[in-house]
């Protein structure tokens, strides 16, 4: 529902798309299968610690207007298919990666403009979260699947995928850049600072205030 939305509204690059289905897939079932021997958590915090530097790279690329510098090309397939590997690798892993790593990623390069970086990643998320799935259920089975869970995730998203991509496509180039910056680094931040030892309480209170900054 997300992709199709994207497509329609104009905001998944083609091209782009192409590159990262098949190695994003084949990261996101692997990464199924390496979950079976390894606990994410022992990853996670290291994974939030790249994409905080991300985060605030891209959004710091804004406030500088660092973006507006640079010459438009389209990402090279050698950079391309190891990101989609490393994306929907721990994708799998970590409960949900291939938008968080492969959106701010893509946004901190040179000429991509920040509504299709989003509409195609979210395109691609489709091949990538089947190949997940169908790891999982090669490791795991469908026991401990808990249904109703399933089923509220994907009844909000199919509401809520159409009303953003309509936004995306709306909002300005450096509005958009900022909030998925700013979204990342909130989100991430938690994770790191919460690995360190960090009360909890204090890292909500940070969070807060990230926010109202």
């Amino acid at each position: 529902a997300s992709g199709t939305a994207h497509y329609r509204f104009g905001n998944v690059d083609v091209a782009l798309l192409k590159r990262m289905v098949v190695p994003g897939a084949i990261g996101a079932f692997v990464g199924a299968l390496f979950l079976g021997s390894i606990s994410g958590d022992l990853i996670k915090p290291f994974v939030s610690a790249f994409l905080l530097l991300l985060g605030v790279y891209v959004t710091a690329s804004v406030v500088l207007g660092l973006r507006k510098t640079r010459e438009k090309r389209l990402l090279s397939h050698w950079k391309t298919v190891p990101l989609s590997i490393v994306a929907g690798f721990f994708d799998s892993v970590g409960g949900g990666g291939w938008g968080p790593i492969a959106t701010p990623t893509l946004m901190a390069h040179a000429g991509m403009e920040p509504r299709r970086v989003v509409g195609t990643v979210d395109a691609s998320e489709f091949a990538v979260t089947l190949a997940g799935s169908l790891g999982f259920l090669a490791v795991l089975g469908l026991h401990g699947i808990n249904w109703s869970w399933v089923a509220i995730f994907a009844l909000s998203g199919l509401i809520a995928a159409p009303i953003a991509a309509a936004l995306v496509r709306h909002l300005p180039a450096q509005v958009l850049a900022a909030i998925v910056g700013g979204a990342i680094i909130l989100t991430n931040g938690r994770t790191v600072l919460a690995s360190l030892g960090v009360d909890t309480a204090l890292v909500n209170s940070l969070l807060l205030g990230g926010l109202v900054l």
